[in-house]
């Protein structure tokens, strides 16, 4: 791939997580999730999404936004009006890498972003980015060509010795 196939399929995948944990956010909100009944005292639920640009480490970044039939929905992960979205990424994958459960999490989340959110939320969050995780990585990769390399040594012992060179050449793997 090249480099800037590699920054694609980067930004692609920092997109999917956004949203994958906007959407988690959103259902934890409304307290149902995607594609199951909505409680019936609810009177709140989704109403599509709304575009916004954020400015990444790797530069401007268009996500989707969802948003509540009551305009109640307050994204913690990229607040309303927010526009920047540095660093986070890095932060998140070093909650992964050191295997942090959801109580040191939220203390982290306290400590370094004073947002206060519960176990539960963490929870719902952690699940939909580790299943957009999980299919980031089974996705189908681009077909590699291996490059193979021959390299053969031909030693001539004598002239008329034929099964002689036929020999050396079986050893070295040369047919």
């Amino acid at each position: 791939m090249s480099a800037e196939a590699v920054e694609d399929a980067s930004r692609a995948f920092k997109k999917a997580l956004i949203e994958r944990a906007l959407g988690a956010e959103m259902s934890h909100h409304l307290g149902y999730a995607v594609g199951t009944q909505k409680p019936e005292a609810a009177t709140n639920h989704r109403n599509g999404m709304s575009g916004k640009t954020v400015l990444t480490d790797d530069g401007p970044l268009r996500i989707e936004v969802p948003r509540d039939r009551e305009g109640a929905f307050q994204p913690k992960l990229i607040g309303k009006h927010e526009r920047r979205f540095t660093g986070f990424d890095d932060k998140i994958i070093a909650l992964y890498a050191r295997g942090m459960t959801v109580r040191e999490i939220q203390g982290f989340l306290s400590e370094m972003y004073a947002t206060d959110v519960t176990p539960e939320f963490i929870s719902t969050v952690t699940d939909a980015v580790l299943a957009e995780v999980t299919a980031w990585q089974s996705r189908p990769l681009e077909p590699m060509y291996p490059v193979i390399f021959f390299d053969a040594l031909r030693v001539k012992i004598r002239e008329d010795n034929v099964v002689r060179n036929k020999a050396v050449y079986l050893a070295l793997g040369v047919r």
